[in-house]
């Protein structure tokens, strides 16, 4: 890649101190990913506070849902990242550019496809979802509303992954900031004044998306550099959308079997009632808000883990991994627990129902207060993601994760005193555990085999380490 003076937006994330470059990084990426989560916050803190506990359900309840029909097309957009951080280290312009061009085409077809299996869906995926009677037109409303927007943000996803790749997650915050204003506004306009109740939060949020996707691809079309974006250029190269495809269905099918689990756990909870429901949509929601702060450094440990595997700085990927675990744990730790300990104020915002707030508190309690242990696991797979490995998490997660929490539903949770919403919730911490146990034998592992690679001169020849890599 030619050399360029470096924008202010960009990170060089190749040389110099880790620690202050990764928060550089991922505080602007913690406050976007929290202006994401304030598009469906805010639907359900209106339809809570102003259309009632049957609408708040009927929002809530689709997290899951939405998350399952989402997950494998935002995998995609994780290959995108991984694939352009690593050629952005190399220098390697030309295969740069193929895949800024490739990842947009996907990230519009991915949309349109989403759209129609959403729309035509909703209603038959929300019975499957055991969803009760007196929520089931609301829910499935505001599904087919909310798919409508799904080109605009897979765009928005794939694009901002396309910046994250040189380091820069300041420009998606500004973008966000401004759709955000324009969805609360809108939330409160359309619910309060127009009287539409969940049709309403799902318009304004479509709204918002398309804003988002619309400044993000603005930004990609003016870019100077080697992420320009020619919208007459766009075609898929079939080597680089193999190579998205070989790193991002993996992280898409793991996003899927998570999930999954969920929707199962969702299908659980239904089963307690209207209030159980309720309660566990709004806890969910504010789990979110540490899950994306967490998030963030797993994003960051991709893009840097990427490119100084891609400029074959291998003595760095160890550091970048580790500095990156040292911040999810403090994340974690401080933020989920502050979240459970003022948990009963901050339920109060999306309901003013004692019961919920009381069944809010008891998942709050369980999950919240261990997520740390969720996000120490996701930085291991951002590490593995970054060196190339993308199937073996996918793997590692379907057994040690998903397929426990399933087991757990289908055993222990049946047994009739064990068949409370305090063990089902409890299914969470223990599978995060010990899918980041095997997350860092399987980081040990493959980092021996990428030593071998990057310095053959320093690495011990062996049998195994000298077979062929496994396949991605």
């Amino acid at each position: 890649m030619a050399e360029r003076q470096k924008t202010q937006y960009e990170i060089d994330m190749c040389h110099g101190p880790i620690l202050s470059k990764m928060l550089r990084f991922s505080i602007p990426l913690m406050c976007s990913s929290v202006l994401q989560l304030l598009f469906n916050a805010a639907d359900i803190v209106v339809v809570g506070r102003w259309a009632g506990d049957n609408s708040l359900a009927a929002v809530g309840s689709n997290t899951a849902l939405i998350g399952l029909l989402t997950n494998l097309f935002v995998g995609l957009a994780v290959g995108a990242n991984t694939l352009a951080a690593k050629y952005y280290g190399a220098r390697d312009r030309d295969e740069l550019h193929r895949v800024v061009h490739t990842s947009i085409l996907l990230s519009m077809l991915s949309g349109l496809f989403l759209t129609v299996v959403g729309v035509l869906g909703a209603r038959t995926i929300l019975i499957w979802m055991q969803t009760p009677d007196n929520v089931l037109d609301l829910a499935a409303l505001y599904l087919r509303i909310y798919f409508l927007g799904m080109p605009a943000t897979m765009v928005y996803n794939f694009g901002a992954a396309l910046l994250r790749a040189e380091g820069d997650t300041q420009r998606p915050l500004y973008y966000l900031s401004l759709a955000g204003v324009v969805n609360i506004v809108l939330n409160l306009f359309f619910v309060i004044v127009c009287h539409l109740d969940v049709a309403g939060v799902a318009i304004a949020t479509v709204i918002s998306q398309c804003i988002s996707a619309a400044l993000v691809l603005r930004c990609l079309v003016k870019d100077t550099g080697p992420l320009h974006l020619d919208l007459r250029k766009m075609r898929f190269h079939a080597s680089t959308l193999r190579q998205i495809l070989r790193i991002g269905l993996p992280a898409g099918f793991q996003g899927i079997l998570f999930s999954l689990s969920n929707v199962v756990i969702q299908s659980s909870v239904n089963t307690f009632g209207e209030t159980i429901m309720a309660g566990n949509s709004a806890a969910a929601n504010l789990e979110q808000f540490v899950y994306v702060s967490m998030n963030a450094m797993y994003q960051a440990t991709i893009s840097f883990v990427s490119q100084n595997y891609g400029a074959g700085n291998y003595h760095r990927i160890r550091k970048i991994v580790i500095r990156a675990q040292c911040c999810v744990l403090v994340v974690g730790l401080v933020l989920g627990n502050a979240a459970t300990f003022f948990g009963h104020t901050l339920l109060s915002i999306y309901t003013s129902s004692p019961a919920v707030i009381e069944a809010g508190l008891v998942r709050m309690g369980i999950c919240c207060a261990t997520y740390a242990l969720c996000g120490m696991m996701d930085v291991m797979v951002g590490g593995l993601r970054g060196i190339g490995y993308s199937v073996m998490p996918m793997l590692v997660s379907l057994v040690g994760a998903c397929g426990l929490r399933l087991l757990w539903i289908a055993t222990i949770f049946q047994i009739p005193q064990f068949h409370t919403i305090q063990m089902l919730y409890w299914s969470y911490p223990v599978s995060w555990l010990i899918t980041l146990s095997v997350h860092v034998l399987c980081f040990l592992w493959a980092m021996k085999r990428v030593k071998q690679q990057l310095l053959p001169s320093e690495a011990p020849a062996s049998a195994e380490l000298l077979e062929e890599e496994i396949s991605q």
